[in-house]
């Protein structure tokens, strides 16, 4: 891949007077040619800062390194993140036409990159009439389901989780809500025992850190999905992996396993950033706490708020070129590597001059992507987010942080940042009450045909007589046409 070179890495008259010395910060935070690293300590600790260097130094496509030093092109402009997106001929969502692989960049057997950008039999890594039939069935998947009856379950997940932690009058929210109410819904729908949510909650974030464990994490899931197939082939119902199966596009066994590890994996990860975002907001920020309780703005609009500010993917991987053309006045070569930008875009001052100013009524951010790849299953995590912080904040309307606002900290990779803990304090409260349904009466002994015979109730003792009622009085009219008519 070709890039274009350092442009702050020396003075232009060759001094070295520029370049940082060994053992700074800074000096970590580039790769030999002085192109930016996007992992490691200098990246993960101002994310947002770094995006803004890159602007300034490069305009809206910069050259980036990846862990392993493994080169590709990070797109921060908001029209040129959806100009990638839209144009599917162009960028291919086909890993497999990246020059990487044959140039040696990259191990597979060891790059926690690969369960990121390696190939997979999905959607995600398809185009054209592929990328069509396996959509297809994925928006089938998820389309059987009625909002009304996810957010039942939703909504019953959700107060068994803050029943969990009502009675102490304090919660580590992200521990115990925002990274299991996602989790939960998901393997529910998905056709999962809630029992495989911990350890894939672990597996996940896990997978998304790019750490030396990753393809481990990865390995993981892929096993029990594959266990969840098998199931399903076996026995049907009604959740989303019988629903893959039954399409007729004809998902083979491992396109089945794959898309529901897609879903689980897209869906947990941005939805349960996006909750700890949002109630972190909630219990830091009076102005959109009281814009919030004020009606000023509803939960989903705070949510939309959120998706622009801090949207729950930094970047979102990959694009590849098919051929040469330029982008952003740089000139990219075909099988270069291109990173969505979305939290970059997001803040492009071609779009929102000002940051400050409200943008909770518009869905024209790039936090579920943009162009046919745009994210199938986003409305369902908006449900998530909405219906959980909703059932939250009306069980414990006096939430409030329990530490100092600069106690809070974050993990960074270079595709996601999130809340490490969220300690929050409330006024403490029973566990509500479960609304137990009653069983349905049993059926009837079949009658042949004819309605059944109602046994009329036993008159308790010692109860009065009833009065009896006096039969309703014919009307005048009644009972002067009757003694006309015996004329």
């Amino acid at each position: 891949m070709t890039v274009p070179p350092p442009q702050h890495s020396r003075h232009a008259a060759g001094g070295a007077e520029s370049v940082p010395p060994p053992g700074c910060p800074a000096h970590a935070a580039t790769g030999p040619d002085g192109t930016t690293r996007l992992y490691g300590d200098a990246a993960a600790t101002d994310p947002m800062g770094l995006y803004e260097k890159l602007r300034a130094a490069h305009g809206p496509v910069a050259p980036v390194l990846l862990d392993g030093d493994v080169r590709a092109w990070l797109v921060l402009g908001y029209l040129e993140n959806r100009d990638v997106a839209a144009r599917s001929t162009q960028f291919s969502r086909d890993s497999r036409v990246w020059h990487g692989w044959r140039s040696g960049e990259i191990d597979p057997e060891t790059s926690p990159l690969m369960p990121l950008i390696g190939w997979s039999p999905d959607c995600v890594n398809a185009d054209g009439e592929e990328h069509q039939r396996l959509r297809g069935a994925v928006t089938a998947g998820l389309g059987q389901f009625d909002h009304r009856g996810i957010r039942r379950h939703i909504t019953r997940f959700a107060h068994q989780l803050v029943d969990s932690f009502c009675q102490s009058g304090r919660a580590e929210l992200v521990e115990q809500f925002t990274e299991h109410l996602p989790m939960l819904t998901l393997t529910h729908l998905l056709g999962m025992s809630e029992e495989d949510g911990p350890k894939l909650v672990h597996a996940a974030r896990d997978l998304f850190k790019a750490t030396e464990t990753s393809l481990a994490s990865n390995a993981y899931i892929l096993e029990s999905l594959e266990r969840l197939v098998v199931a399903k082939r076996a026995r049907p119902g009604q959740d989303i992996a019988s629903a893959l199966m039954a399409h007729p596009a004809g998902l083979t066994d491992e396109e089945v396993q794959h898309h529901l590890r897609l879903i689980l994996l897209a869906g947990y990860e941005t939805t349960a950033n996006l909750m700890a975002n949002v109630l972190r907001m909630v219990v830091t920020d009076e102005r959109f706490r009281g814009s919030l309780t004020g009606g000023q703005m509803t939960l989903p609009e705070a949510v939309e708020q959120v998706l622009w500010d801090e949207p729950p993917l930094l970047v979102c991987p990959a694009r590849w070129a098919n051929g040469d053309t330029t982008l952003g006045g740089q000139r990219i070569k075909a099988g270069d590597m291109l990173l969505l930008g979305v939290a970059a875009g997001n803040v492009d001052q071609a779009i929102r001059p000002d940051p400050s100013a409200p943008v909770h009524h518009s869905r024209a951010h790039l936090s579920f992507s943009a162009g046919s790849h745009e994210c199938p299953g986003q409305d369902i995590g908006r449900v998530i987010a909405d219906t959980g912080i909703d059932v939250l904040l009306t069980r414990l309307p006096d939430v409030a942080l329990a530490v100092p606002e600069q106690e809070l900290s974050w993990r960074s990779s270079t595709w996601t940042r999130h809340l490490t803990t969220l300690p929050v304090k409330f006024a403490a409260r029973s566990p509500r009450v479960p609304e137990i349904a009653e069983p349905l009466p049993a059926p009837p002994p079949p009658t042949g045909g004819l309605p059944p015979e109602r046994p009329a109730a036993p008159w308790p003792q010692n109860a009065p007589e009833p009065a009896r009622v006096p039969a309703p009085r014919r009307s005048l009219w009644t009972r002067l046409g009757r003694l006309l008519g015996r004329r």
